[in-house]
This record gives C-alpha cells, structure tokens and sequence, in this order.
C-alpha cells in the first residue's frame, strides 16, 4: 500500500505589491545593520527616532534617508527585547499589535542578504503561528514589508525568493497542518510588480523541484514520477508531455536506461517534455537524471546516507519544473525536456560491473561500476535529443558524482561546458536567481582514459571524478555547445540558510528557466 504525499505542487505564500498599507495586517519594518560611513549621512546621531511622534500611536516614524531603520533611530515602542544589531537574518516578534522587526545587513544593495533576511523572517513567522495555532486568524497570516525607495530589482527578487521558499515544508503525516504564512504585501514596490510576479513563478519552480525531489521513493517511482509530470503540465498551455515506456526503450534500443532499471520491479520510463511557441529564437535540450532511488546496484551503496537517495533525481526534477515554468512565462524559446527515470536496484537482473552495454546511436559502454548509473541514462537521452531534435545547445543536470560535492562543498554546482559563452551564460543566470556555479575544466589529458578496450568508452575511468563523468558525458553530445551540471553537492541541504530549508533544495530549476530566457 502506497503512502499518500502532500498534494504537489506545494502552495506558497502569495506575493502582491500595494500602495499603502492594509488595516490589521503585521507590519514588518526593516533595519540596516549599523555602518559608520553610512550611517554618518542616515542618522540623527541620537538615540530617538526623527519620527517618534507618529510611533507613539504604535505605527512606524520616519526613517532615515534611505527608508530604513539604523538599530539607533528604532523608536521605543518598537524596541524588542533582546539586543538588536541589524544583522541579515536577524528577526524580532513584536506583539500588541503583531509587528516584526528584519535586519538586511549593512549594505540594503546586497541581493544575498535580502535572501537571507526573507527566508530567516518567513521561518520566524511561521514558527511563531504555529505556537498560536489555535487563535491564529487569516489576516495574522499575512504580512505587509515596507520596502526602501529605489531598491534595486535584483533585491526585490532576491526577498521574494526568501520569503516564499524559507518557511518551504514538505512532510508525509497524519498530523493536521499547522498554520503558516499566507501572504505577503510588498509596499513601494508598485514598479515592479511584474518583476515580482515572475520571481514568485521562479520560487514555484523551486518548490516543485523540492517536492519531486523529496518525494519518498515507495511511492516515487519512474511510472509516478512521469505521471506527475504529466499532471503539472496540463493546465500549462503549448505544454506537452509524452512518456515512452520500457517496452518502447528495448524498441527503440535505449541500453543504457534498461541496463540501469533491469535490477527493478518498477521499470523505467523516458519523460519528454516539449515547449514549442512559434516564432521561437532558439532550441535548448534540457536533459535531467531521474533516478528515483538509487542503491547502487551490484556496487552497493554503504548504508549511510542511502536514504537520501530518494533525491538522487533532482536533476530531473529541475528539468520538469524548469520547462514548465518556462511554458507558464511563454518565453519565446523552444525547449525539450528528457528526463530518463529509473531506480538502480538490486536483484539477479541487476546490470554488472564488466558488462558492455549499447546506447540509443550504437555507441557501447563498458560498466566499471554500477552505482555510476547517471552517466548511463544520460547517455541514451543525450544521444536520444540530438538526433531526433536537432537543438541549438544542450543542457544536462544531475545529480552526478561525489568528487563535485568534494571540491565544491554543498552550495555550488559545477560548470563543465565546451563552450565560453555557454558556460558564461549558465553562471551569470545562476548568478541572477540567487544560485551560485563554479566553472570546472574539461580536461584534456583524461580524455584517453574514457576509451575502452573492449567497448567504445569506459564508464567509470580511474582519474578526477567529477572530469572523468563529463568528459564520458561529451561522447554523446554530437559536438553541439553543451554544459554539463553537476548538482551533486548543491542539490540536497541539511539545515536551513537563505531560501534554503533541510531535504530537496530544487537547485538549478531557476537557473534554467533565467538561462532559457537569456535566448528569447
């Protein structure tokens, strides 16, 4: 018997943008860390606010010239308990009436740090309704920002990001759910209202990303897993999903899908999705690694740490997500998504280490070991999206090796690519959207150790790991401009920051839909 899932995708708080404020709705007020050059031109150089006469009623006085509050100009019946620094991040709860208190840090140009400050206020909120769950009404679930004239859009969207993906839950249990915030009113944001509305879109393809991604794999599947892609897109209009099932990959001669999947009672699937506005200025492949659950096979996986690999298809999951908010946007590019899904198992139909399997094209491998079971299914959907669709770059995400997360830790993805401008291209989105890459070099001098003996490339080499994986990857790629990311650090976290909450992290979903529309 299956476990039933939260309903997918997960609703986040909505984000509108007002003139003034509402009646009865929490206020946030915002304060800048205090800084010594800054502060010398925002500051009244005493303790009182220059406003305190309007704070006297319980409702905010004027700031400074910025339009933020220093820790100093902070009125008296806005002081909370414990010290206050301004720092990014640091939140207080005010009550009679419900008010909060955000620090942005010192300098109120800083993206990252509006980042941070939406996320740490979103998880306060929502800890503070759930002690009060029982006499929590509607509008107590909201809350109104009074945003500095003139910020920048960039950190517009970066508090966005933050404060509709920090209070992000996912949790599978028979417990009623808690309250938790609803909705959040931007005041003297009113110019940039659709810039708002698409970082909410690209915060909705985060959270889906997250929700596929930490699905528990008893009920993910590869056949749940195209199933639920299918269902996301059907209200997306120019959105179409096709899902080829194992008899049409032994048809079709997809060996590296099948060889991976073989070990599995579940078979395995290829998920395409295709965007085809007309008028379109380019063609993207996306293609994404779906493992759904990944054991290692035959070479199997030390116990520590397996469960976490119900997210070993993130890579997929930025994909679904990714080309359907691409669709909702209507960006005026053409995109394929392939994501090959199956779950690398472990049974007497297991594939082995030593065996020579052929991929869609002809091209054969030769397994060194199993558990580099990624490589092989992107093998097949690389070659797959090249010959049959012709695009004009290839992007493949994934999950992929270890040494990423080794030389990058777990807030970077990697950037291998055999193109500047592509590789460019990827970093500066990432850059945009608040996710952070690090060029990798494809280096020359192991390109031998790919070929194989016996068959036409070896799969797992001796040599850099995360290099060795690419430079396999490039075999399949026809020549085109490709970038291969690899997201094996960066796709999974285990405490929050930012944006960022413990599980799924849905990273690379925005930095492809922000990398799509750098073609329009």
């Amino acid at each position: 018997m299956r476990v039933p899932v939260p309903t997918l995708p997960t609703r986040l708080p909505e984000i509108s943008v007002a003139d003034r404020q509402r009646r009865g709705v929490p206020v946030v007020r915002l304060v800048r860390a205090a800084d010594d050059k800054a502060d010398a031109g925002d500051s009244t150089g005493s303790t009182e606010n220059p406003g305190a006469a309007g704070a006297a009623s319980g409702e905010p006085g004027e700031a400074g010239a910025s339009g933020l509050w220093t820790p100093r100009q902070v009125p008296a019946e806005w002081t909370p308990g414990g010290a206050l620094t301004g720092k990014a991040g640091e939140v207080h709860a005010l009550g009679n009436p419900a008010r909060w208190l955000l620090g942005i840090g010192s300098d109120p140009h800083k993206p990252s740090a509006w980042r941070t400050a939406g996320g740490a206020l979103a998880r306060a909120v929502d800890a503070d309704l759930a002690k009060r769950a029982g006499s929590v009404s509607r509008t107590q679930r909201s809350l109104q920002v009074s945003l500095p004239a003139d910020l920048p859009e960039e950190c517009v969207r970066a508090f966005v990001f933050g404060v509709t993906l920090g209070g992000y839950r996912f949790a599978v249990t028979g417990e009623r759910a808690k309250p938790s915030l609803h909705g959040v009113v931007l005041l003297g944001a009113q110019e940039l209202a659709e810039q708002v509305t698409e970082a909410a879109r690209l915060a909705a393809a985060t959270a889906l990303a997250r929700d596929l991604a930490n699905s528990p794999s008893n009920v993910k599947d590869p056949a749940w897993l195209a199933g639920t892609a299918e269902r996301v897109a059907r209200d997306v209009p120019g959105l179409r999903v096709t899902v080829r099932d194992e008899n049409w990959l032994a048809e079709h001669k997809f060996g590296g899908i099948l060889a991976v999947g073989g070990g599995s009672t579940r078979p395995p699937r290829l998920i395409e999705l295709a965007y085809r506005p007309r008028n379109a200025s380019a063609h993207l492949l996306l293609v994404g690694k779906g493992i759904t659950f990944d054991t290692g096979g035959l070479s199997i996986k030390p116990v520590d740490g397996m469960h976490l690999m119900r997210t070993d298809m993130s890579g997929g999951a930025a994909v679904i997500a990714a080309v359907r908010a691409i669709a909702q946007a209507k960006v005026p590019v053409r995109v394929t998504g392939l994501v090959p899904a199956a779950e690398n198992h472990v049974s007497g139909s297991s594939y082995r280490p030593g065996d020579v399997v052929r991929h869609y094209g002809g091209t054969t491998t030769e397994v060194g070991n199993t558990d580099a079971e990624g490589r092989m299914v992107l093998a097949d959907a690389l070659a797959y999206g090249v010959e049959k669709f012709r695009p004009d770059v290839v992007v493949d995400v994934a999950t992929l090796t270890g040494a990423i997360k080794v030389a990058l830790g777990l807030r970077h993805g990697a950037v291998f690519a055999n193109d500047d401008e592509l590789a460019e291209r990827v970093r500066s989105a990432g850059e945009r959207v608040g996710e952070a890459w690090w060029r990798m070099p494809l280096i020359e001098d192991h390109a031998d150790a790919v070929r194989s003996e016996i068959a036409d490339v070896r799969q797992a080499p001796e040599g850099p790991g995360g290099v060795t994986a690419a430079l396999f990857l490039r075999e399949f790629v026809g020549g085109l401009p490709w970038a291969h990311l690899d997201i094996a650090g960066a796709a999974r976290a285990d405490k929050p920051y930012d944006d960022v909450t413990p599980g799924g992290t849905g990273f690379a979903a925005r930095t492809l839909v922000e990398f799509a529309a750098g073609y329009a």
